[in-house]
């Protein structure tokens, strides 16, 4: 069952994708070659506990750390490291969630480490692009299967491909509610988009093949080709209007 939030129920989510959506732009201050993932972990973690607010992600099915952090041809869910120090030409995923008074936000940005090279460049870009294709779709009385059309026409048309296995979700109490968002699929399937829903849309894409698999950690999802993958993600409260992004910085915006 899909769960519809109240106003109250939406300002407490506000709240958390505030912090969010802040912490996800001051990481590009961070994000830079030396770096270690586990230090970036460290920073997500005291931004949230400095806003009151509890790090979703630490210990949510056993994971244990506060950001997923990954790296290249880690598409997602990759475990902090002191060991894993950021190169000049990496790219790096990092996927956080806050949770405020029981309510939670959730969302991915993909950063340049340095200067990368035109073809990472380029995937990352059409990763964000295809969000904002799928955001244009968040619509009451839309289907839920017209954002996952818009991320995969958008993708494919690029010349890279959607992962499969992975898709986005609902959020609000629990970080997993129904219903599952897929970045792919044919227009006009599914339930309607109702005011109150509240969606985590995650592209999740690879520069080669859509095929992952995971690593013995039990947590790192790579590229089968050990191609690059990048990772963009939001939160979005479905509106009787305009769509509310509630982890998109206001310095981010345009």
């Amino acid at each position: 069952m899909i769960r519809i939030k109240n106003e109250e129920q939406i300002r407490l989510m506000e709240a958390s994708g505030k912090v969010v959506g802040a912490i996800l732009h001051d990481l590009a201050e961070v994000v830079r070659p030396g770096v270690t993932t586990l230090e970036i972990d460290r920073f997500v973690e005291k931004r949230i506990h400095e806003e009151g607010m509890v790090p979703t992600f630490k210990g949510y099915g056993g994971f244990p750390a506060n950001a997923c952090v990954s790296v290249n041809e880690e598409l997602v869910h990759g475990i902090p490291s002191e060991e894993r120090v950021l190169e000049e030409g990496d790219i790096v995923s990092v996927d956080i969630g806050a949770t405020h008074k029981g309510w939670v936000s959730d969302a991915a940005r993909t950063y340049f480490v340095g200067s990368v090279d035109p073809e990472k460049a380029r995937l990352v870009d059409i990763c964000r692009q295809s969000f904002f294709e799928a955001l244009a779709q968040c619509r009451a009385g839309n289907r839920l299967s017209d954002i996952g059309h818009a991320v995969q026409e958008c993708v494919e048309g690029a010349g890279f491909s959607v992962v499969l296995d992975y898709v986005g979700h609902g959020v609000g109490s629990k970080m997993h509610e129904s219903p599952q968002v897929k970045n792919y699929g044919e227009a006009g399937k599914g339930p309607k988009l109702m005011r109150g829903m509240a969606l985590a849309i995650e592209p999740m894409i690879n520069a080669g093949t859509a095929d992952v698999h995971t690593l013995d950690d039990g947590w790192t999802v790579v590229t089968d080709d050990g191609k690059p993958a990048a990772h963009y993600e939001n939160t979005v409260i479905i509106t009787d209007s305009e769509p509310l992004v509630i982890t998109l910085d206001e310095r981010d915006v345009g």
